[in-house]
C-alpha cells in the first residue's frame, strides 16, 4: 500500500462524504470515483506476488478510531467554498448554503441546533409543520440533504445570531463562530 500526503481541505472533503462508520479514505475515493472495489482476494494474490501492478489493500480501521479522526478534523470551514457562497441567491440562500454545510461535516452533533430558540418560538425543527405550530410567518425551508428544516423569515441579523449559536453548540470557538456568522 502506498501512503501519500493531501492538503487539509481534501482530506475533509474525503471525510464529509463518509456512509458508514469504519469506511476507508481508499473506499470513498472508489465510490466517488465509480471504480469497482478492491476484491480482497486479489490484494493477498497480488501483494504476494510482489506484482507491480497489485492492488492496494484498503486497510480496516476500528470504528471508533474512524469517528474520532473524522470527528476532530471535522471543520466546516474546510468544505465551506466562497465561490459558491457568492453563487446562492440572496441571504437566505447563503443561510442555508451554510446550515447544510455545517450538516455535512456535523451530523452527529447537528442535532443540537433543536435547543436553539427564540422567546416565542423556534428556529430549528424536524418537519416543516413543527415549525409553522411555533409561530405565524415561518417560511420554513429545508436544510439541503438533511431532515432539518428552519425558519428564514427573521431578518439577517437573526439569521447571524443563529449561525454563531449553531456555531457554538457544535464546539466552535467564539472566534470561529464570528467569522462564520460574517459569512453570511
Amino acid at each position: 500500500m502506498k501512503k501519500i500526503e493531501i492538503d487539509d481541505e481534501l482530506y475533509q472533503y474525503i471525510a464529509s462524504n463518509t456512509q458508514s462508520i469504519g469506511e476507508s479514505a481508499s473506499q470513498i475515493l472508489r465510490r466517488l470515483l465509480k471504480l469497482t472495489p478492491a476484491v480482497e482476494s486479489q490484494q493477498h494474490t497480488a501483494s504476494d506476488n510482489n506484482s507491480d501492478t497489485a492492488v492496494a489493500a484498503t486497510p480496516k480501521v476500528d470504528k471508533q478510531e474512524s469517528v474520532s479522526v473524522i470527528k476532530s478534523s471535522a471543520n466546516v470551514f474546510n468544505i465551506l467554498n466562497k465561490e459558491e457562497l457568492a453563487m446562492q441567491k440572496g441571504v437566505v440562500g447563503r443561510f442555508l448554503f451554510i446550515l447544510s454545510a455545517f450538516h455535512r461535516v456535523h451530523k452527529k452533533d447537528f442535532e443540537k441546533v433543536l435547543d436553539i430558540k427564540g422567546r416565542d418560538r423556534i428556529y430549528f425543527a424536524k418537519s416543516k409543520e413543527d415549525l409553522l405550530q411555533s409561530g405565524s410567518s415561518m417560511n420554513p425551508k429545508n436544510i439541503v440533504d438533511s431532515e432539518y428544516w428552519v425558519m428564514t423569515n427573521s431578518n439577517t441579523t437573526r439569521k447571524k445570531m443563529m449561525l454563531h449559536e449553531v456555531a457554538k453548540v457544535i464546539g466552535y470557538s467564539d472566534d470561529e463562530a464570528e467569522k462564520i456568522r460574517d459569512y453570511l
